[in-house]
């Protein structure tokens, strides 16, 4: 970070000198020249400050782990059955062996044709 700050305080303050410069005699092409310049360089490291921020929040954030969202904490849900005493299945109607309960399956309604057995 050492590198990161003394390279920020030298860029601003040649980007201030050649903006005086320029403020003075905003007619002079080399002194428009010189804050371009100056002005691209005091970008370069900011895009390097940047980076180095994005990479130290991305080091902040491998330490520490990720919450489980409510929804998928089975802690959660057995410590609100038990303090509740809600022993429903939050909708699921579970029969015998715990498995959820099919509505029937209708299928197309057939044809009078059909169901007298004549084709």
């Amino acid at each position: 970070m050492d590198e990161v700050n003394k390279r920020l305080r030298e860029t601003s303050d040649e980007c201030i000198k050649a903006y005086e410069a320029w403020s003075g005699d905003r007619k002079n092409g080399k002194a428009r020249e010189a804050l371009q310049e100056s002005v691209h360089e005091l970008r370069k490291v900011a895009s390097r400050l940047e980076i180095e921020v994005a990479v130290s929040e991305r080091d902040e954030m491998t330490q520490k782990p990720i919450p489980i969202p409510p929804h998928r904490d089975s802690r959660r849900r057995n410590r609100d059955n038990e303090d509740s005493g809600d022993n429903t299945n939050r909708g699921n109607n579970n029969n015998n062996n715990n498995k959820p309960q099919r509505s029937p399956r209708k299928g197309p309604p057939k044809k009078a044709a059909d169901a007298a057995g004549n084709e």
